[in-house]
Formats: structure tokens, sequence, C-alpha cells
């Protein structure tokens, strides 16, 4: 994996980081590949039971394409150009977004194009009170792509999401929390400590009911009430026979802090 993402898995929650702050966390090809090794790892390991998200430096927590790569490939005419959505951002948001454990994004400072749909991929978003927000895909004539015509509307809801793609313009932190975009907003010397303490509660709790937890909302977003309510009840069954109701229901008779195991 490049250096220019690292991975870290500990005591269940494994921590992606993106590592060009000098570059303000572009995605080039060698990050992109190295995102997705890393995306398709957490999501994979049964060990992992969360998922942090975040970038190294102070500025951005990822501006999207690398532009300046983007137009050297434009100019030799490689096939690189036209794959890079269905041989990288497809599959990092495939595995953000299904991934069956918690992921939060500790969005550090600008998120832009594919970096703010990459923060949008996650379950929950803690947000630096310097941070900001910009679809930008229009600004540079290319449409959305890392899934936000997907996530966004289901945040924002269809109308706000169709402006901000087609007026791209920069989100505060605090009217990305008005907005829903942002999860919990926090002065920018207290993310990592706050964006880690939200992980950890989610890798220590009870990893299968998230899981279904997750699955129950994507399902319900596109199907009917009727199928929706047969869902849950598949889901329901699913996460009262796993071992961690038994131990979530012991530990609330017994007045005690459950210890979850993931099965």
């Amino acid at each position: 994996m490049a250096d220019t993402v690292l991975y870290e898995v500990s005591d269940g929650l494994a921590t992606i980081t993106l590592n060009r702050p000098e570059a303000m966390n572009a995605l080039d090809v060698a990050t992109k590949v190295a995102l997705r090794e890393a995306a398709e790892s957490a999501a994979g390991d049964p060990a992992v039971r969360a998922i942090l998200l975040t970038a190294a430096g102070e500025r951005a927590f990822c501006v999207g394409q690398d532009l300046k790569e983007h137009i050297g490939l434009l100019a030799a005419g490689s096939d690189a150009v036209m794959s890079t959505v269905s041989e990288h951002y497809n599959p990092i948001a495939r595995a953000l977004t299904g991934a069956a454990k918690p992921v939060v994004a500790a969005v550090n400072g600008v998120a832009a194009g594919a970096g703010f749909g990459f923060a949008l991929a996650a379950d929950y978003r803690v947000v630096a009170d310097t941070a900001s927000f910009n679809t930008s895909f229009a600004g540079v004539a290319l449409t959305a792509d890392s899934g936000i015509s997907w996530t966004l509307p289901r945040v924002v809801g269809p109308s706000r999401a169709t402006d901000l793609l087609l007026f791209p313009r920069s989100i505060s932190a605090r009217d990305a929390l008005e907005l829903g975009i942002a999860n919990r907003v926090v002065p920018a010397a207290e993310l990592r400590e706050e964006a880690l303490k939200v992980a950890r509660s989610l890798a220590e709790g009870p990893t299968v009911a998230y899981a279904a937890l997750k699955e129950s909302v994507a399902f319900g977003l596109t199907h009917s009430l009727t199928e929706t309510l047969d869902k849950e009840d598949e889901l329901q069954t699913r996460a009262g026979a796993a071992e961690d109701h038994r131990i979530a229901v012991t530990a609330f008779v017994n007045k005690e802090k459950p210890k979850y195991v993931g099965r």
C-alpha cells in the first residue's frame, strides 16, 4: 500500500488516513489504488468492527481528483482518465457505503469533489469547525461521481442536492451541520480526539445490530413500507438470534456494561 494512505487496525478499529497533506490530499492514481485497497480490506476484515476515515494535515480532508496529474493524463490521451471512476471511485464508494460495520469520517479541512463524496459515504461525520465542503464537479465541467449523486440527495434532499451540484460553492462547517452533512462540529484542535471517541464507541458496540441497521435504512430508502416491514422482520430475527443480543439483555438485567463479541 502506498504511503499516501496509511492503514492501521487496533482494538477492532481500522483507521484509514489520506496522507498527501502537501497536495491537500488530492487523489492521484497511487492514492486511489491505496485507498481502494484500504477500504476493501477494512470492509472485508472480520476483525474490524468500525472504520475511521481521516486525513493528515490541517488544510484539507481531500480536494478530490489530483488535477495536475489529470491534465498530464489528458494531454497524453491516457485511458486512465476515463477509467478512474470504474476502477477507483466506484469500488471505494461501494466498500465504504456497503461495509457491514459503522464508518466514521473525521473531516479536518476542505472536502471537495470525490473528497466530499467519500465523506458522505461514511455513516457519521465529525467535522472540524474550520472545515468546508464543495461539490466542485461542475466547476471543472464534470458530472458527479464517488457516489455523491446517491448520497447527497439522501442527506439534504434532491432539490438542495441539485442546487449544490449545479452551483458549486464552499459550505461552512456550521452550514453543513444545518444541512445534515455534518453530524457533529467540534473545534479543529479536538477533531481527532472526538472522532476517535465516536469510532471506538462504535467498535465496542453491537456490530451485528449496526450492520442490520445500515442494511435496514438503505433498504427502506428504495422500497415500499410493506417491503420494509418484511425486511425489518428478517433483520430483527437475525439480530435477535445473535449472541450480542443475549449479552446486551443479560448486561441490562444485571446493570453491567455489555462486552459485545460481534456475532
